[in-house]
């Protein structure tokens, strides 16, 4: 007996994931300037299923905000790692994977942002979601006290927006985050 089709529902949520991906490929490949027809035409479905999904271009850069957000935080409580400080560090890596990965989409959301949107409120999840990995770093000795975490993440971000390609920034970073671990205090 064949299985029974997918419900409506199921669909549905397939059909949001497609979207949500291949706008983050498109966003990330040619900026958020790229037209909604064309990330309906990149994730296989009709622009009326684009639209029911997300009504406007704000709408689905929110959603992908939001989305590698949670990604992110939800890496925190996840990393691995032998040491405390090795785990600050893997998860310093994912964030600035993230950051290198997201610039077109808060840009675009930034065009038209008021504080209430979620490009605004980014900031603290991920100081919240870090801050437990940073305070056992520090506690056990192998992250410098006088650092915090916003300032680390500006370290971070700082380097993500260094012209030039992945290769190019990675070594940059790699030095920078083997220095938290040599200005121990």
């Amino acid at each position: 007996m064949a299985d029974p089709p997918p419900s409506k529902r199921a669909d549905a949520t397939r059909n949001r994931q497609r979207i949500l991906e291949a706008a983050r490929t498109a966003f990330a490949a040619t900026g958020a300037e790229t037209s909604m027809a064309e990330i309906a035409r990149r994730s296989g479905v009709g622009s009326a299923t684009l639209y029911r999904n997300f009504a406007t271009r704000h709408e689905l850069l929110e959603a992908l905000l939001v989305d590698e957000v949670d990604e992110v935080c939800a890496a925190a409580a996840a990393v691995e790692g032998d040491s405390p400080g090795d785990r600050l560090t893997t998860w310093l890596q994912r964030f600035f994977q993230y950051v290198t990965t997201k610039r077109p989409v808060v840009l675009g959301l930034l065009e038209h942002a008021d504080r209430t949107d979620p490009v605004f409120q980014s900031r603290g999840r991920m100081l919240a979601a870090g801050e437990p990995l940073l305070s056992a770093a520090q506690d056990a000795h192998q992250i410098a006290s006088d650092l915090d975490l916003d300032q680390i993440l500006d370290l971070v971000v700082a380097i993500a927006k260094i012209p030039g390609t992945p290769e190019y920034r990675q070594p940059i970073l790699d030095a920078a985050l083997a220095g938290l671990h040599r200005r121990v205090t």
